[in-house]
């Protein structure tokens, strides 16, 4: 069994190693992967953080152009990433108008 420090060790050595894509790049690679999967026109990445296996990311794509703009439907997928930034896994967390404003 492994301990904590290290995994930290290896973690950290893999990231030296170039093993690990950066953030941009894990961005960029998120949209492109869920985009060429799903068919739909990217919008943005609206959060990328680093985890332990790799990087997770929340992406926003237009599912349903529709006029006016404002109407078109929008999905947030919930992707994750290898430390290269390969696509594991992704799903849909929500659908919405383009429009629409998040109430808190």
């Amino acid at each position: 069994m492994m301990s904590t420090e290290k995994k930290t060790d290896e973690k950290s050595d893999e990231e030296r190693d170039g093993k690990r894509v950066d953030v941009p790049t894990a961005m960029r690679q998120a949209s492109a992967q869920l985009t060429e999967l799903l068919q739909c026109e990217p919008g943005s990445v609206s959060a990328v953080k680093a985890t332990e296996d790799g990087w997770s990311a929340d992406v926003e794509v237009v599912e349903l152009e529709r006029v006016p703009d404002t109407m078109s439907v929008m999905a947030s997928y919930r992707v994750e990433l290898d430390p290269r930034g390969t696509l594991l896994s992704y799903e849909r967390l929500r659908r919405y108008a383009r429009g629409q404003i998040d109430r808190r």
